[in-house]
């Protein structure tokens, strides 16, 4: 049984919790962490849902995404996923994601990491992961038009590789 913290719009941590898979009350959020790690080639490392994964089974995914649970920050939040879903050690203490996307029932906090990861040293297959690789925004583009990749907006794929490497949405000269 999976417990989530409870937020309220504001962000604001209710002191209450719920199990994954319930309902939501009115005026109830929560927190929810996406990372993507690029290489220093501009690639993104992507990674495949397992055949029965719940939700999306098959498809590729950015690198690593999920709920945050009970007593969490964001930053522990993405580096249990990190390590659960890939194997990877990262310190996030003290990072702030790049952005936040808001949604119907939480925050989505997403993290763009530069870090060069030896595929080979990836814990996969595991429950969650099948397989992973590095893949330019071309690739990933191409996977999202033939049904192959977790249908995200064109639009986030696109902004997660133009912002990896700046805070702010103006432009860096």
């Amino acid at each position: 049984m999976e417990l989530w913290d409870i937020y309220d719009i504001q962000r604001n941590k209710k002191d209450r919790t719920m199990v994954r898979g319930e309902g939501f009350k009115d005026g109830d959020y929560h927190l929810v962490i996406h990372v993507c790690i690029f290489n220093s080639k501009g690639e993104m490392l992507i990674q495949q849902r397992q055949p029965f994964k719940e939700g999306w089974p098959n498809l590729w995914d950015i690198t690593v995404g999920g709920s945050a649970i009970q007593g969490e920050s964001s930053q522990s939040a993405a580096e249990r996923e990190l390590f659960e879903e890939l194997g990877i050690k990262l310190n996030l203490q003290g990072i702030r994601p790049k952005f936040t996307v808001n949604f119907d029932r939480g925050f989505d906090d997403v993290y763009l990491i530069d870090k060069d990861v030896c595929l080979k040293e990836l814990s996969i297959p595991n429950d969650e992961v099948q397989s992973a690789k590095w893949a330019t925004k071309e690739e990933i583009l191409s996977m999202l038009d033939n049904n192959e990749f977790i249908p995200y907006y064109t639009s986030f794929i696109n902004m997660l590789f133009d912002m990896r490497k700046q805070y702010g949405s103006i432009k860096n000269k």
